[in-house]
């Protein structure tokens, strides 16, 4: 051991081989972390859902900071806003009447469908079991 301490040229060589290994295990971090970024990339852009609004539509938008303040039983959609106008790559001008007229990401939209609600009570009553 302690010959190849004293031997330069021989700890140079050992050195300059621990250099090339220590190359190679970076390398190997390199192309593991884009492999890995790729199949990211792919799950992610297989689950966003295509959505496609036309000017008049009624939507509701997403509030994602309604998460500061929690409340179990509130809706983090708000709306109905109306399109008012469609721009390429996703983005959404919407307006309401009191919020007025601003751009939005189409992701944190999705459409409302107005339906009409009956006003009739109905009842239906339980039995005990037997």
């Amino acid at each position: 051991m302690k010959l190849l301490n004293f031997d330069l040229r021989a700890a140079g060589e050992k050195r300059l081989l621990q250099l090339h290994e220590m190359e190679v295990f970076r390398n190997n971090a390199y192309e593991n972390a884009r492999i890995y970024k790729e199949r990211t990339k792919a799950w992610h852009d297989k689950h966003i859902l295509k959505r496609e609004f036309q000017v008049g539509q009624k939507v509701l938008l997403y509030n994602s900071r309604l998460r500061l303040f929690p409340g179990k039983l509130r809706s983090r959609w708000s709306g109905p806003f109306i399109v008012s106008r469609v721009f390429p790559y996703g983005a959404i001008e919407v307006t309401h009447e009191t919020k007025g007229t601003f751009k939005v990401n189409g992701q944190r939209l999705k459409p409302y469908f107005e339906e009409e609600f009956s006003k009739e009570k109905s009842s239906l009553e339980l039995q005990t079991p037997k």
